[in-house]
């Protein structure tokens, strides 16, 4: 698993990536090996989609009985649709980067967009946290959640302009299919699984 150090080197990249600096490339590692480890971002992601799966908790259980309870199988639905919106839009990505003859680009899209999702979890999940702490400031941190979302389509949009060259259709492909499929993904599995916070 890589360390603190090693994912400050990726962060620091996909910085330069956002800021149109060609030099971010240097930090990325898109060989084979780099891109499996990629995949640790998953597990540098935990604690604060800890924090989202509470808020989701707290959310079903309003929605049910007061004597209601949760238990693992809750978990472990939440745990399919997290993994779902891990998979399912690099999926979404390789079939138009192969579709399109680009398949040489698949490797650092996947990089980038795994070492991206790390801090803007931690993001997302420090403002949930808000949520906890002062219970007032949900309208604000409803607020904030999207302008993290448009922060998250600005800066996956500039690195995927630096990996496709500027290709302006294509970058707009890429970010459709790595936002789009995974939102009706997760919201049909919330529904589908039985999860939905109500």
């Amino acid at each position: 698993m890589p360390g603190f150090r090693e994912v400050q080197y990726y962060l620091a990249g996909i910085w330069l990536l956002i800021k149109l600096d060609p030099r971010g490339f240097r930090f990325l590692d898109i060989s084979d090996r780099g891109v499996n480890r990629s995949f640790w971002a998953i597990i540098w992601c935990l604690p604060p989609t800890g924090i989202t799966w509470l808020t989701l908790r707290n959310g079903y259980l309003r929605s049910m009985p007061p004597e209601a309870d949760v238990g693992f199988t809750f978990y472990f639905r939440l745990g399919l649709i997290e993994l779902s919106s891990w998979i399912v839009p690099l999926i979404f990505a390789g079939l138009l980067l192969f579709a399109l003859r680009m398949g040489e680009r698949f490797a650092p899209v996947i990089v980038s967009v795994n070492w991206l999702s790390v801090p803007l979890a931690y993001i997302n999940g420090l403002l949930l946290a808000l949520v906890f702490f002062m219970p007032g400031s949900i309208d604000i941190v409803r607020l904030l959640l999207l302008v993290n979302a448009l922060a998250q389509i600005f800066a996956l949009a500039r690195v995927l302009r630096m990996i496709c060259h500027g290709q302006v259709l294509t970058v707009g492909g890429l970010t459709l299919a790595l936002m789009v499929p995974p939102m009706i993904v997760s919201e049909y599995l919330f529904n589908f699984l039985g999860v939905s916070p109500g």
